[in-house]
């Protein structure tokens, strides 16, 4: 049989044709061996055919098509015309040896040619690429490294700019570097706490937040200062005046040791540093609440911001979150513990980020992994929405919600939780009215401006009649009217002169026609010329 291999350049695609090669007895090794030497291989493969792309755009499309496994139109026409057409009735006797699987697969499906890619075939094409530039002799080494450079830029910066995850590479980074300053925060609040306590160990069972005990040192710095005038500034810290006279009490007697002004201005400056991170991380988050409820607002609505982020950011995008089934997005997070459970035999996890989630919180126990189930659900749903949807709403994460609420109703009162078809015709119907609403608004407001503007032009127009005529603009009018009446004057002379020879019966048509030519017509200038014209007109009225 024969064989042919198809290889995809950054110039063009090119047909080579196989003789002589039998895969029977032929190792992978030998073939290996012999691509390096060019007059063995020239002697085995040849060229067939070879077709350039037309432009650099042409290439990045056939590049992007070949890398999803997609054969396109260009490299369909161009194996129908250099391949050999089989018999009617009867199978191809040669194959085309292709390095992506994918391709081969729809190459097969759509044309029917048989394709194989093997280690035999991978090494035949590895040859062709190695002595590509010497198959073609139009074609330099040098104008191949530069097309394969163009390409490959091109290629790139069309993966990186390619928008279909809705830029969730910044909820990604943002909830890494969120769980990166909750770990940093904790520890240095840690370390301040130690060091500060070394001069004011009272304050540690004083207060227990960290980010106050942080301000708290920041602003205290030598405990012998403490006085009573310093209540008012520390309650205003603390938020309990209560709290802030215990701060002034314990200073007092306090039984740390005392520090050099160069240590005490080390603690308040890490305790300032503490705070800037405390404030930044706060910052942090509110960008994550608004970036997930820009990306992903159903799944955001339904499971909460950070859960939400951190099943994305597990998941790699929105499009592979949304491309896991359910039974995935349960026990995502707990891959470990899912592989040592098939490893040692024993009992699968229930969930996974999910866990993070109120919802599981508030189920019972024995209900703990059923809620697993019907949230990871619903979050499936939910994700698929945000990721296919052309409208950004937040609707359907509500409902869903609303089902998760009355599926935990369900298993501790026994009330009946409605049907998820019921729940979608709902989330339907109000979204649908609140695009209708919307438009409605926005008619309002066109129609509201088109009335100010009417207006407007109504009061122009008001102002222009009040305002008095010029010379200029009367003179025009009155020259009009002295031709109306010079017009009126002829007919009425002409129908007297009709009248007088017994064209008193004429339909009013005719009339018509008279009063257009005479208008048409410019006054006589002596008495001959109209009566020349009167006796044409008579003569046409006969006819």
């Amino acid at each position: 049989m024969a064989l042919y291999l198809l290889f995809e350049s950054a110039s063009g695609y090119g047909l080579f044709h196989a003789y002589g090669i039998d895969e029977i007895g032929q190792s992978v090794e030998a073939v290996r061996s012999s691509v390096l030497d060019l007059d063995r291989f020239g002697k085995a493969v040849k060229l067939a055919a070879f077709t350039p792309f037309s432009s650099a755009i042409d290439a990045l499309n056939q590049c992007n098509a070949i890398s999803e496994g997609i054969m396109t139109d260009e490299l369909r026409s161009f194996l129908e015309l250099n391949l050999p057409k089989p018999k009617e009735g009867k199978k191809a006797k040669y194959s085309l040896g292709v390095v992506e699987p994918k391709v081969g697969s729809h190459i097969s499906e759509v044309t029917g040619i048989p394709c194989q890619s093997n280690e035999f075939v991978q090494e035949l094409l590895r040859g062709v690429r190695l002595h590509f530039d010497r198959f073609i002799n139009e074609l330099k080494s040098s104008d191949l490294e530069k097309a394969q450079l163009g390409l490959g830029h091109s290629y790139s910066r069309a993966k990186v700019k390619f928008n279909v995850n809705r830029v969730d590479n910044m909820v990604i980074q943002a909830i890494f570097l969120l769980d990166t300053l909750d770990k940093d925060i904790n520890s240095f609040s840690m370390r301040v706490r130690e060091w500060f306590s070394w001069h004011f160990p009272e304050l540690v069972k004083i207060v227990n937040d960290n980010y106050l005990y942080a301000k708290l040192a920041k602003f205290i710095v030598n405990k012998s200062d403490l006085s009573e005038k310093d209540i008012s500034d520390l309650a205003d810290i603390t938020g309990d005046e209560d709290k802030a006279k215990e701060i002034v009490e314990a200073a007092k007697a306090s039984m740390g040791q005392d520090l050099s002004p160069v240590d005490l201005i080390n603690v308040q400056q890490f305790a300032q540093r503490v705070m800037n991170l405390s404030e930044y991380r706060r910052k942090l988050y509110d960008y994550l609440v608004t970036k997930m409820n820009d990306i992903a607002p159903n799944l955001t609505s339904l499971i909460g911001e950070v859960v939400g982020a951190r099943l994305i950011s597990h998941a790699g995008s929105l499009s592979n979150l949304a491309k896991c089934p359910a039974s995935t997005l349960q026990i995502l997070g707990a891959e470990k513990a899912l592989f040592r459970a098939l490893k040692t035999k024993g009992n699968t996890p229930k969930y996974g980020l999910i866990f993070h989630s109120s919802f599981i919180g508030r189920a019972s126990t024995k209900n703990k992994g059923r809620m697993a189930r019907y949230l990871a659900n619903k979050c499936s749903i939910a994700s698929r929405i945000d990721c296919y949807s052309e409208e950004s709403t937040s609707v359907f994460g509500q409902k869903l919600k609303e089902q998760v609420e009355e599926r935990l109703e369900f298993y501790d009162k026994g009330i009946a939780p409605r049907k998820n078809l019921d729940v979608m015709k709902a989330a339907i119907d109000s979204m649908v009215n609140d695009i209708s609403n919307e438009d409605d608004d926005e008619k309002i407001d066109a129609s509201a401006k088109k009335s100010k503007k009417k207006k407007s032009k109504a009061d122009g127009d008001a102002m222009d009649l009040d305002k008095p005529a010029t010379d200029g603009e009367a003179e025009p009018a009155t020259e009009k009217k002295k031709k109306k009446k010079k017009k009126h004057q002829l007919e009425e002379q002409e129908n007297g002169a009709a009248n007088a020879n017994g064209d008193v019966e004429e339909t009013p048509k005719k009339k018509k026609k008279k009063s257009r030519e005479v208008s048409e017509e410019a006054e006589p200038k002596t008495a001959t010329e109209g009566k020349k014209k009167k006796k044409k007109s008579k003569v046409e009225d006969d006819e």
